[in-house]
């Protein structure tokens, strides 16, 4: 069930304290560490403590937490000092567009420059 925690989800794991990750913010809807295959000096994802399979699930479910998960992106890039050189935010969506881990998160990615269009 949506926003239940999924026995067989790792980021639902890690939310429980089961499985480590480096956490550098928590707040009370979401928790943000660091990505274990780093694409950038900084890339940090921000997840919902409730599981929603991916962000459009999230978004039509608590639209509330979504704006929670932007607010911790940005105090990652404050607190990682890459808000004003500029981050980007990334969801992926389906494992078409490269998401593996099927628990919405959001990646903050600073401290080097991007291109656009991505990928």
């Amino acid at each position: 069930m949506a926003g239940e925690p999924q026995a067989d989800c790792l980021f639902c794991k890690i939310v429980a304290g089961e499985v480590p990750a480096t956490v550098v913010r928590e707040s009370e809807t979401t928790v943000a560490f660091r990505d274990i295959n780093p694409q950038a000096p900084t890339h940090v994802l921000v997840i919902p403590k409730a599981h929603y399979p991916d962000a459009a699930s999230l978004a039509a479910a608590e639209p509330t937490v979504v704006a929670d998960i932007l607010r911790e992106a940005a105090e990652v890039a404050a607190e990682d000092k890459v808000d004003t050189s500029g981050f980007r935010v990334v969801f992926n969506t389906g494992s078409g567009a490269g998401q593996t881990v099927f628990h919405a998160h959001l990646h903050v990615l600073g401290g080097r420059g991007f291109n656009w269009p991505p990928g």
